[in-house]
């Protein structure tokens, strides 16, 4: 059974980091493009940045762009996403995805694994 397990959320004044991460089982993703969305409340699901197999091209969502990284790590088969200078805005649940194919992707319709989300919560 594929599972992907998101954690690090949490509670954040504005201002602050939060570092989430994501711990794949039941397959590896080494071979695979994967991403991060997210849904603030009340809104639908959105892109959050993405990677693709071995790291070499990332892209991200203008919104969070200079301010997030995505990273991920093929030996743990493992996805990272570091936030900074957090805003209100950037509060949503989080979710870890991956996809078939080795590029990365904005489209949330191209994901086939989705983890069950984590919340991030920034207070001003």
């Amino acid at each position: 059974q594929v599972q992907l397990v998101e954690s690090g959320g949490g509670l954040v004044q504005t201002g602050g980091s939060l570092r989430l991460s994501c711990a794949a089982s039941g397959r590896t993703f080494s071979s695979n493009g994967m991403g991060w969305f997210r849904q603030p409340p009340g809104k639908e699901r959105e892109f959050v940045a993405t990677i693709d197999w071995n790291g070499g091209r990332t892209r991200y969502a203008d919104s969070v762009l200079g301010r997030f990284t995505i990273s991920r790590d093929n030996v743990k088969n493992t996805l990272d996403l570091e936030m900074n200078s957090l805003k209100s805005e950037d509060t949503a649940v989080y979710y870890c995805a991956g996809k078939f194919g080795a590029s990365g992707s904005a489209m949330s319709g191209e994901y086939y694994y989705w983890g069950q989300g984590t919340q991030v919560t920034v207070s001003s």
